[in-house]
């Protein structure tokens, strides 16, 4: 099993920025990718961001919506992964959900990643 902790949401006006960690523990084979979905209210889950976080196996994936401003990176040595989000718009409200899966191959289907943490609220104000 893997277990998934999300921390560093919060509230920012537009145009400002906030780091998302989570910590990620147990089966290190079910999670060699790593990524970051979000949920906006009223709305369906959607994709974010990936990182293979193990053997380097393709770049880090990311959704058209947030290219540009979003970066996702990883800390092997602290097993966190990170989603750095600079110039955030009102738009970018939602609740913020890491996930771990095997592969990224199926990357952005939301069904691909078995485990899921339990989010962190991001608030963004015009």
């Amino acid at each position: 099993q893997v277990q998934l902790v999300e921390s560093g949401g919060g509230s920012v006006q537009a145009g400002g920025s906030l780091r998302l960690s989570c910590a990620a523990s147990g089966n290190a084979y079910m999670r060699h990718c790593m990524g970051w979905f979000r949920q906006p209210p009223g709305k369906e889950r959607e994709a974010v961001a990936a990182i293979y976080t193990y053997n380097q196996r393709g770049p880090p994936l990311y959704a058209d919506s947030i290219k540009g401003r979003f970066t996702i990176s990883q800390d092997n040595a602290k097993s966190t992964v990170y989603l750095e989000m600079n110039n955030l718009q009102p738009e970018d409200t939602a609740m913020y959900y890491c996930a771990a899966a095997e592969y990224c191959l199926r990357w952005p289907d939301a069904r691909s990643f078995q485990s899921w943490g339990q989010g962190t609220q991001v608030t963004v104000s015009s």
